[in-house]
């Protein structure tokens, strides 16, 4: 086995059949990029300036945009970078970083999610006891919780790619350093290895996903045991936005990563829209159907002159 240094930077193709798009690419990921930035920068101030959001499921909403400004900073400045006609080439370490922080914050949402969901469920089939079930300690204990194996969960697989030797071709054939497309690169045989981060990657996000659906299957049950109309409403739309967010979130995680055989041009497209768009359109999400975080917007707008009095 040839040392594993051998290799001191790799070279970002970006996403495959685009050669002729580089400048319309810039253009409209950089636009996405700005968006998520403002969108989940006006989510927090909204939060933060107004007492009546600071409640349980506004805290794990103020870290789910925290993700939001940080998941897509991993890899968008350096592909805003060569799009612009620099350099494609990426350190060692800037690859191990890429891959590292993609997974760590990527899990911490994974994660957040499920807290998410637990909330509502604790906030809907157990109102009384919700301000007991869900206090000032738990919520810091479970908002900690989430990045703490989350970093666990990267650092697991950011170890299991980069102990491999890579000491021949540099050319990542994508837009970051990620777990498929650097094994490819391995001076060694990564067949153990694959089925081992398929696992990891696959299990993670889909244990995930079985319990926030038995969340909201007790959620539906309960809400179906309201009687008024109004009462029963009232409570899927507080669900409603949660769930379209997982929706968008989950659905790129598993057609990338829990695929026998990928497909390169498609598993990017996907990606970039995992990276970019949902957490570009999270904001939206929670704020468009949630009068409280919609009055708080108008007022942090208000004070910084984008909004006459009037509103």
């Amino acid at each position: 086995m040839r040392n594993a240094s051998v290799v001191t930077e790799f070279i970002l193709l970006g996403i495959p059949h685009t050669e002729e798009l580089e400048t319309m690419l810039f253009v409209l990921f950089l636009s996405f990029y700005i968006f998520t930035l403002v969108g989940n920068l006006l989510i927090l101030l909204a939060i933060v300036s107004s007492t009546q959001l600071h409640t349980p499921m506004y805290f794990f909403l103020c870290q789910l945009s925290v993700c939001d400004i940080f998941f897509p900073s991993v890899s968008s400045p350096k592909m805003l970078f060569y799009l612009s006609g620099h350099s494609r080439a990426i350190s060692y370490a800037g690859c191990v970083s890429q891959l590292f922080f993609y997974h760590f914050l990527g899990c911490t949402e994974c994660f957040l999610y499920t807290v998410m969901a637990y909330d509502r469920f604790a906030a809907i089939c157990h109102p009384l006891r919700y301000q007991v079930i869900m206090s000032h300690r738990v919520c810091a204990t479970l908002a900690m919780g989430t990045s703490f194996f989350g970093c666990i969960h990267a650092t697991f697989l950011s170890t299991l790619t980069f102990q491999l030797p890579y000491c021949g071709p540099n050319e990542v054939d994508y837009f970051f350093c990620d777990i498929p497309v650097m094994l490819k690169l391995a001076c060694a045989d990564t067949s153990a290895l694959e089925m081992v981060g398929f696992i990891s990657v696959g299990l993670m996000p889909l244990s995930c996903f079985f319990l926030i659906l038995t969340s909201y299957s007790r959620i539906v049950y309960s809400i179906l045991q309201i009687r008024s109309a109004e009462g029963q409403q009232r409570a899927f739309s507080t669900c409603s936005a949660h769930l379209t967010a997982i929706l968008l979130f989950y659905m790129p995680v598993i057609f990338i990563y829990l695929r026998p055989t990928p497909i390169p041009w498609l598993d990017a497209t996907v990606q970039v829209l995992n990276n970019l768009v949902t957490p570009m359109l999270n904001p939206l999400i929670y704020s468009l159907r949630n009068k409280e975080v919609k009055s708080s917007l108008r007022k942090v707008l208000h004070q910084l002159g984008f909004l006459p009095e009037k509103l």
